[in-house]
């Protein structure tokens, strides 16, 4: 039998694996392991490939700021931002929504994670939306689409990973993700206002100034969180990956310190809570790495490439980039995506003039969307599993939130200076 023939045999039976819930690191690893022996790829590479995948220094980020969010929880600085937030929005309607995804856009730009800000501004607003009068569902839909804006408003864990892969400015890709992130939160808060409008959610809250300089006052220490970081990155004071541990001891010293709500005896409890995170994401770095190296000795990339390039059409070529993003995004999370996707599209992207910069957030606000597209939509099985609500309850509701974000990933792709403006300031 040919060894295409076979690859398609192995690739089918472990797409089955996947569809019936094997762990996507088994999959990605079961095929990995029966391609190279078919294609007669030593196994060795395999165990080499793995640890030389997890060595670059970028990559320390990872579990850094997963503590950083861990530790802003359970500090009660989350909670400070949603409460201030609310006091700035509570006077329109869905002002309560409205500030649940100012929050996520608040805790993105500390923690870089968008399970983790699905997990812990939903968690803290997802009741008192319901308290305030939301359905159940379009509150947990909520949450789970801000957390959208998690891998996107710096500093974000899979911009790190696609700097590394791609080997550019991991710096240069934050700030390009600057604006469209806080368009993203933009637009679905104006989704957020018309369906609160249309079923009038909500109770509506006077607004004062000084009730929202007071909540400022208490949130002091999570706008000195996100200035700490962008301050310290775009000053060149520090790298990202010093960025992330400085935060660490920021928040730390805060919880311990000034909020005194995270006691020495919790410690243990957040680092093991961050540690199975972060020991969950590290084996699927490497192994996505192992298959990457698969996929371009059997030549997949070129291949793809010379179809594409072949239609010659700039609009045309991007546009079935974006749509093979927003399908690969429907059943994977954006890790395994951005190993794997990243190094094939990218530079099929660049040879019909798309700035790289700019494709990585055309790459990564597409990879967003699929955290609350089915089947998988990461985030709204988070948002499931914080809310009790099923998941298949929550797919209606998601659904102004889906159409303002691809409006959104349209005018990001079709306008650059969104992406590029602040980038030419960075130097």
């Amino acid at each position: 039998m040919a060894d295409g023939t076979l690859i398609g045999l192995v690739t089918f039976l472990i797409v089955g694996l996947f569809l019936i819930g094997v762990p996507i690191f088994l999959v990605i690893g079961l095929w990995v392991v029966g391609v190279s022996i078919i294609i007669d790829f030593s196994l060795a590479n395999i165990g080499v490939t793995l640890f030389q995948g997890l060595r670059f220094f970028g990559l320390l980020a990872l579990p850094l700021f997963i503590l950083t969010g861990d530790l802003i929880n359970a500090a009660g600085i989350a909670k400070r931002l949603s409460d201030f937030a609310y006091s700035v929005l509570g006077w329109m309607r869905g002002g309560m929504g409205m500030a649940t995804l100012g929050a996520c856009g608040m805790f993105a730009a500390i923690s870089g994670s968008n399970a983790g800000t699905t997990a812990t501004i939903g968690s803290i607003m997802h009741p008192e939306m319901v308290k305030n009068g939301y359905d159940e569902r379009f509150a947990a839909a909520t949450a789970a689409s801000g957390g959208t804006v998690g891998i996107i408003i710096p500093p974000s864990i899979i911009f790190i990973v696609y700097g590394f892969m791609m080997n550019l400015s991991i710096s240069e890709l934050f700030i390009a993700g600057m604006v469209p992130g806080a368009l993203m939160v933009l637009v679905m808060m104006l989704a957020c206002n018309w369906v609160s409008r249309r079923n009038r959610w909500g109770t509506l809250i006077p607004f004062r100034v000084g009730d929202s300089l007071r909540h400022a006052g208490k949130a002091y220490l999570g706008f000195a969180t996100i200035g700490v970081v962008l301050y310290g990155i775009y000053s060149g004071l520090f790298s990202p990956t010093e960025a992330a541990a400085v935060t660490v001891g920021f928040t730390l010293i805060a919880g311990l310190l000034i909020t005194r709500e995270i006691k020495f005896r919790n410690l243990p409890a957040i680092l093991l809570r961050s540690g199975q995170i972060a020991g969950m994401l590290a084996p699927l770095i490497a192994i996505s790495v192992v298959m990457q190296q698969l996929l371009s000795v059997l030549g997949v990339g070129e291949l793809l490439n010379d179809l594409l390039l072949g239609l010659g059409n700039y609009y045309l070529v991007l546009g079935i980039c974006m749509v093979i993003i927003l399908v690969a995004g429907m059943v994977l999370e954006s890790l395994p995506i951005t190993i794997i996707l990243a190094p094939i599209l990218a530079p099929i992207a660049q040879n019909v003039g798309v700035d790289p910069i700019h494709f990585s957030v055309i790459f990564l606000v597409g990879a967003a969307i699929g955290f609350i597209t089915p089947p998988f939509g990461l985030n709204l099985y988070v948002a499931s599993s914080i809310t009790g609500i099923p998941y298949l309850r929550l797919v209606k509701y998601i659904i102004p939130y889906f159409v303002v974000l691809m409006l959104c990933w349209l005018a990001i792709a079709l306008w650059p200076a969104l992406s590029m403006y602040l980038v030419q300031f960075s130097g």
